[in-house]
């Protein structure tokens, strides 16, 4: 048998990471919206609630909308009232941050074959 690949020893230390966890693991929505997120943070731009509601091809308004309570109430992002009430900008908490620190650890040891 060939000798793992890094993104096989990647996605074993996610699932150890996710093991020792207390916070219930993320679907595959919640996952994807929380990638977006990240990216529009990280490259300086903010999200708006609607912006992340139109991404009709992973989900429904209504199941969109039910992930991102989801990802609030974990403590993953906080909503902030813009000028518009009716607007709202979705920002990554230190929570978030924290574990796509954690996921940037597991790649770097995949990566060293750790």
């Amino acid at each position: 048998m060939n000798k793992p690949n890094v993104y096989i020893r990647f996605l074993k230390l996610v699932e150890v990471l996710n093991s020792k966890s207390k916070i219930r693991s993320l679907d595959s929505i919640e996952k994807h919206l929380l990638n977006r997120i990240m990216l529009d943070d990280h490259a300086g731009q903010s999200i708006l609630v609607g912006d992340l509601l139109k991404l009709h091809l992973i989900g429904s308004q209504a199941t969109l909308h039910g992930r991102l309570k989801n990802l609030l109430s974990i403590g993953y992002i906080q909503l902030v009232s813009q000028d518009d009430g009716r607007k709202k900008r979705v920002i990554p908490t230190k929570q978030a941050h924290q574990i796509f620190g954690a996921l940037s650890g597991c790649m770097s040891k995949a990566v060293q074959g750790q």
